[in-house]
């Protein structure tokens, strides 16, 4: 076979993977114009697996054409150049080249996985820009006027159902940008919007990402469009604070549902809106979580050749479950499940495997950190302190083996690190551990109307994130909430006290909300606050509603943004209760 028909086959398989990818995603308007939440759903979770069945299907290709027993290094070099030559102008290159590296890696040994054969760095930083027009649309309030230009922008993105007032929405919009960014607010003949074609969805919530460009510099946007009470569509929010905006892009969210042919234009704009998110964040953000991982990889790559930093233990309480340790300065632990769990852990690996498997699939919410999959891991052996050597010598022996100046991990997870919430406790003052205590009950709130019962609720296995958020990290034990049995405590008489024998028996799936704080807690001052914040989640009833909501379908938006920022043409949400 010739190299350059090879090359072909591949791009080819990679075509069909986006091609499909895409049609996939295309469902989401309709979806979301139905109110059919379940849909989402499903096409959230359908989207996880494709990349996987196409890179296999395309390997199957290959092994019938092609003899893969040995590499043929010279061919393969010719495959990878030809390959190269077919992405000089195509829009989806970067995601072309990971599906390459996927199909080639699964075929051959990892000793091969080097620059010659694979694009272990981007090779297209030197390609032809990206067309203007693929990356965004402009619009000039100079021709219009500035609320005939933003109901252009909106009815242009074309939801599928009517607004209810759409001219009122228009009016609250404009007079909630003049009062959040004053200092951009110009005449409308002097500003510009470039606007991102596609809106994004994600659960209940459809998104239209922006940015107004004038002499002042540029102001980005988000405008959350839901549903109201009567099926028709209303502009909920105004969102012009980058760190908000970050919140709603954030490491702990589902993957956005958006169509576009050209991811990388997407990302770059996306970046200049907000900087402070990486590649990597942004292309997972938009639900290329596989070109994420390539990206992150590259940016691991980097901070190892221009730092000398060691992997240390992960400050925090030790797992039960996983061996966790980081690099001091690198935003990220690793954490691989250990060779033996703790007696209190009646499951294995497998078990493990398939919780860590269940939060990928779900809808986060927000309350759960994302987490990067990886097999096969080669590290410098260097730059493992001791101490963190012989502990993982010593608990996950089975899953590394050293090869020369090398360690080689055979499964790992990497998450953003976050600041343990019961080490944040501990150097917090009395204001900031009442407001993450409190968060942590809306954290739990929230995983709930999501059907996701956290089982282990220890304060170790939430982490504080950059925007004081708090955040679940610790999967072992998570599992639906409707399958739960939630327990109220039996009220013993005097004889049951007396008698010395079991007051009541506990099946393993057995919960008692009373308890919660008697395990969870040690602080009295806390304790306090907590049941005065969050009363109901010590009782059996709040958990067997909520499980009730899930069976019976209702199902609640989680705003990814504050409750303030709400327009006030929606009654404002109370608390979760």
């Amino acid at each position: 076979m010739h190299a350059f028909s090879l090359a072909q086959l591949i791009l080819s398989g990679f075509a069909k993977h986006y091609q499909l990818f895409q049609e996939i995603t295309g469902q989401a308007p309709t979806a979301f114009a139905k109110q059919d939440w379940g849909k989402i759903q499903q096409i959230s979770k359908a989207r996880i697996h494709h990349y996987d069945a196409r890179v296999n299907e395309t390997i199957n290709d290959v092994k019938e054409l092609l003899n893969c027993d040995v590499l043929d290094e010279t061919f393969w070099y010719q495959v990878k150049q030809h390959y190269l030559d077919l992405l000089t102008f195509h829009p989806q290159a970067e995601l072309a080249e990971t599906f390459y590296n996927s199909v080639f890696c699964r075929l051959f040994d990892r000793q091969y996985f080097n620059n010659d054969f694979i694009f272990v760095e981007t090779t297209l930083k030197d390609a032809p820009a990206v067309a203007v027009e693929t990356e965004y649309r402009s619009y000039f309030p100079v021709v219009k006027g500035l609320k005939p230009t933003i109901k252009q922008i909106i009815n242009e993105f074309d939801f599928q159902c009517e607004f209810a007032n759409l001219e009122h929405d228009i009016r609250l919009l404009v007079k909630a940008f003049i009062q959040q960014a004053p200092d951009t607010h110009h005449q409308h003949h002097q500003m510009r919007f470039d606007m991102l074609p596609a809106p994004f969805y994600r659960n209940k919530g459809a998104y239209i990402i922006g940015r107004v460009v004038s002499q002042s510099g540029i102001q980005p946007f988000i405008i959350s469009v839901l549903h109201n009470e009567q099926g028709k569509l209303c502009i909920d929010a105004l969102l012009t604070n980058s760190s908000q905006m970050r919140v709603i892009f954030g490491f702990a969210r589902a993957y956005f549902l958006v169509s576009t042919n050209t991811p990388s234009a997407m990302v770059h704009f996306l970046n200049q809106l907000m900087p402070n998110k990486t590649p990597a964040e942004l292309y997972n953000a938009i639900g290329f979580h596989k070109q994420g991982k390539t990206e992150f990889y590259r940016e691991f790559l980097h901070h190892l050749d221009n730092s000398n930093d060691k992997f240390v233990i992960a400050p925090g309480t030790p797992g039960m479950v996983m061996m966790v340790f980081t690099l001091p300065n690198f935003p990220y632990v690793f954490k691989i499940i250990k060779d033996k769990f703790s007696e209190s852990k009646p499951f294995g690996r497998d078990t493990v495997l398939a919780r860590y498997q269940l939060v990928k699939n779900h809808d986060r919410v927000g309350r759960m950190a994302d987490t990067i999959e990886y097999s096969d891991v080669v590290l410098p052996l260097n730059r493992f302190c001791p101490e963190l050597l012989e502990q993982l010598q010593a608990t996950i022996a089975g899953n590394i083996k050293i090869e020369n100046d090398h360690l080689v991990i055979k499964h790992l997870y990497i998450e953003r690190r976050m600041n343990p919430l019961n080490l944040f406790i501990k150097q917090a003052s009395d204001e900031q551990s009442f407001k993450v205590i409190d968060d942590y009950g809306l954290a739990i709130k929230e995983m709930l109307q999501a059907n996701i019962f956290p089982g282990d609720m220890l304060l170790k296995n939430f982490g504080v994130s950059k925007h004081h958020r708090v955040i679940f990290y610790d999967y072992d034990e998570v599992q639906y909430l409707t399958e739960m049995n939630f327990r109220a405590l039996p009220k013993p008489s005097l004889d049951d006290l007396y008698s010395g024998a079991d007051l009541y028996s506990v099946a393993p799936q057995d919960v008692f909300p009373e308890q919660l704080l008697t395990f969870v807690m040690t602080n009295l001052k806390l304790k306090i606050f907590f049941e005065q914040t969050h009363p109901e989640l010590l009782t059996v009833e709040y958990w067997q509603n909520a499980q009730a909501d899930i069976i019976n379908k209702v199902s609640k938006h989680i705003y990814p943004y504050p409750p303030e920022q709400r327009f006030n043409h929606i009654a404002k949400q109370k608390r979760l209760m």
